[in-house]
């Protein structure tokens, strides 16, 4: 999962930022409107966490701008602004949801896996498939009962391909997905990283299946 942080006060950006990688996130930061806006309009992200009070161009017009080229990517503003007045227009303008500073980093968590659960379709917190289980709040994997030690790039993965059991995910989806700016990530790189992922699933039943020169998708494993 990718979010993009927009954020002008550097101790905030680099606190969100160092807070989302630790959960597992691949997360950029930009510091004004106008490369939001840039940024987004190439770049694939899960969730933008926006604040109002940007330096050149203001937070909600950078929502209005999104929502105006069809962009639908999930929106949680996280702004000092929390008048009544300011949160309506901002969730009217589209946004999904409005947190206020000061806030709970607990609290900033468990709103960023709400949206991303409700971006991905899903409105449960515990996916099974096979003996396998996926704790999204935890973000973490089971296997009857035993926690599976996964590193933390397979285990993103896996997660992308959890939450579309079944349907097959693109090369570029998946890199999209665990890359930020700064990450060096080839299409080589994926490759091996679902390899060590079949040898992980192996013991529990799933693997993962090639959909040739498009990309993968995660299902049972037939008995030989």
């Amino acid at each position: 999962m990718r979010i993009l942080i927009v954020e002008d006060s550097d101790t905030l950006a680099r606190g969100l930022l160092a807070v989302l990688k630790g959960d597992g996130y691949a997360v950029d930061v930009v510091g004004d409107g106008a490369s939001a806006v840039a940024v987004l309009s190439t770049e694939r992200f899960d969730l933008v966490i926006l604040d109002l009070n940007l330096p050149d161009m203001d937070g909600l017009e950078v929502l209005r701008a999104l929502r105006a080229r069809q962009n639908e990517v999930s929106v949680l503003i996280l702004s000092a602004r929390g008048e009544l007045g300011d949160r309506v227009q901002g969730l009217d303008l589209g946004a999904d949801d409005y947190l206020t500073k000061p806030f709970d980093v607990d609290e900033l968590e468990a709103r960023v896996r709400s949206l991303l659960r409700r971006r991905a379709g899903v409105n449960r917190t515990v996916l099974s498939l096979g003996s396998v289980t996926l704790d999204l709040n935890a973000r973490s994997f089971s296997a009857n009962g035993a926690q599976l030690d996964i590193p933390a790039r397979e285990r993103s993965l896996l997660e992308t391909l959890f939450l579309r059991s079944g349907k097959v995910v693109t090369k570029q989806a998946i890199m999209e997905s665990l890359a930020g700016f700064d990450d060096d990530l080839s299409h080589n790189a994926i490759e091996q990283y679902v390899s060590r992922l079949r040898r992980r699933l192996a013991p529990h039943g799933l693997t993962v299946r090639t959909a040739r020169g498009i990309g993968y998708y995660l299902e049972q494993a037939k008995p030989d």
